[in-house]
């Protein structure tokens, strides 16, 4: 098309040359057209066939090329579990997080679970998941540290677990306990496990404190009762004995 173009000449379509499959006939209508159609009307038929069938042939690739894509990356990251990478959520749905890798682009999912030991609501408008007891909030745009758990060829699925950002939700939850220190975890589980320490702890300093404070008390009663006035047959007694 290109060369008639620049020869000023008028380029012929033939459509056997794309192997295109033949075309179905419309059945003739009382007000159909002349079987002699104009060649004009010949030639702007064949080219929309021509452009569906090369619309069809393009997404037929682009789907073919993800796919191979897609697998490449899983048997790339096959070799990569329990490596710890650098990552961007750019993603945020009601079962989890999509994170992408900073140093080689690939995209994995970080499942709900994964991200401590506590129910996280997934907020549509802002697309994000947020914890109800900690408060700690993933969002689009999130930095995030994590590790390649599982890689699924046949599915073409890449799963993360959270590494560093568990230790962050932990700090922020141990803002509000002064006086607890300890290393941060570095997984889910040592999150929890964490958590359900510090509650036995603060129970622990609870009932000591309570424990503590009973001895006092019964003293201060004794005192109490020994600062009393004495009553008048007590004091005709001592009168007497005087």
């Amino acid at each position: 098309m290109i060369k008639a173009l620049l020869g000023q000449k008028t380029y012929r379509f033939v459509p056997s040359a794309l192997r295109m499959p033949p075309q179905p006939r419309r059945a003739l209508s009382s007000k159909a057209p002349p079987a002699a159609a104009r060649p004009q009307d010949k030639q702007s038929l064949a080219w929309q066939a021509a452009g569906l069938h090369t619309s069809a042939s393009e997404r037929r690739a682009d789907e073919a090329s993800r796919d191979v894509e897609a697998w490449l990356k899983c048997r790339f990251m096959k070799g990569r579990l329990g490596e710890e990478f650098q990552g961007t959520v750019t993603s945020v749905v009601g079962f989890g997080l999509f994170v992408t890798l900073d140093e080689l682009h690939v995209e994995g999912l970080v499942h709900v679970t994964e991200l401590g030991g506590e129910y996280f609501r997934f907020d549509e408008l802002r697309q994000e998941l947020r914890g109800d007891r900690s408060g700690m909030r993933y969002g689009v745009g999130t930095r995030v540290r994590v590790q390649v758990s599982r890689v699924d060829l046949d599915g073409r699925r890449i799963d993360f677990r959270m590494v560093k950002d568990a230790a962050a939700a932990w700090s922020a939850s141990r803002s509000r306990t002064p006086g607890v220190e300890r290393p941060p975890p570095s997984t889910s589980s040592d999150l929890l496990a964490a958590t359900l320490a510090e509650d036995r702890e603060l129970k622990s300093k609870a009932r000591k404190t309570k424990a503590a404070s009973s001895p006092s008390r019964k003293m201060a009663n004794r005192a109490k009762g020994s600062g009393k006035p004495k009553s008048a047959a007590s004091s005709k007694r001592a009168r007497r004995q005087g």
